[in-house]
């Protein structure tokens, strides 16, 4: 068992569910986006999600997509930068973890091994590039495997039985289950979209030795308990961007312990 799946289920012992908050570095400021970080890491998030901000981040909505612009414009943002101060934030909150997202151009003229290596030493455990298809990630995972890093994995409803088997069945740290069809609802119709992702997370559950982590579409604390007993992470982005975004701080941290005060 990897480093990463050893932290999710230690503290899965104690939760029913873990917590990942999702974080753009550098915005709206690079010091107002360490301190956002290290104020869900005080309220308790399990694992901060950092993305190192692209200009065409093609696997995310207008609200992250917004804010990347936002951070990329009138900053000069490294990835080594970036690094040092996840890694001190990791220092700071030891209860935690941090995993890095971001997309492959950045990485790559940054250079993957040493990614990767600095990724070890600044005890960022998790990786996720969702534009690097697993077929061509082979050096990638060769750095990851030498340096004890998990590069996460991505699988959608849409993704095919077979690739989604393999995948689950690939995954180390914890495998990111996108479910864009939503979690809760009263009506009949959102009601078959609930059975829909029970059944999507009971087959990558058939698959995976992995955790299971969920993300894309979580906005209340109904689609949080819903996950319960069928994943091992929430991963919220959006939503907490929003509430950012309107009160600051305030409003973001009002919506966290909203879906995740125990």
């Amino acid at each position: 068992m990897s480093q990463l799946a050893q932290y999710i289920a230690a503290k899965r012992q104690q939760k029913p569910i873990l917590s990942m908050t999702h974080v753009v570095y550098g915005y709206p400021t690079v010091k107002d986006s360490l301190e956002w970080m290290a104020t869900l890491l005080e309220a308790g998030a399990d694992f901060i999600e950092v993305q190192f901000p692209f200009s065409d981040p093609v696997a995310d909505g207008p609200t992250i997509v917004a804010a990347c612009h936002g951070a990329l414009h009138g900053q000069n943002l490294t990835v080594e930068q970036c690094l040092k101060d996840i890694g001190q934030l990791g220092r700071d909150f030891p209860e935690s973890r941090i995993a890095l997202m971001s997309y492959l151009n950045p990485m790559y003229r940054y250079g993957l091994e040493k990614l990767v290596k600095r990724c070890a030493e600044e005890n960022i455990l998790g990786l996720i590039l969702p534009d690097l298809p697993y077929e061509q990630a082979n050096e990638l995972r060769g750095y990851c495997d030498a340096n004890g890093i998990d590069p996460v994995w991505l699988v959608t409803p849409v993704t095919p039985k077979d690739r989604l088997a393999f995948l689950a069945s690939e995954a180390r740290g914890f495998l990111y289950c996108v479910a864009r069809s939503g979690v809760t609802g009263n009506s009949k119709h959102n009601g078959e979209k609930q059975q829909s992702l029970d059944e999507y997370l009971a087959e990558i559950g058939a698959h995976s030795n992995a955790p299971i982590g969920v993300g894309f579409g979580i906005r209340e604390r109904a689609h949080v308990d819903a996950l319960k007993g069928k994943a091992d992470v929430a991963i919220i982005g959006s939503a907490l961007l929003d509430a950012y975004n309107k009160g600051g701080k305030v409003e973001g941290l009002k919506l966290f312990n909203a879906l995740f005060a125990e």
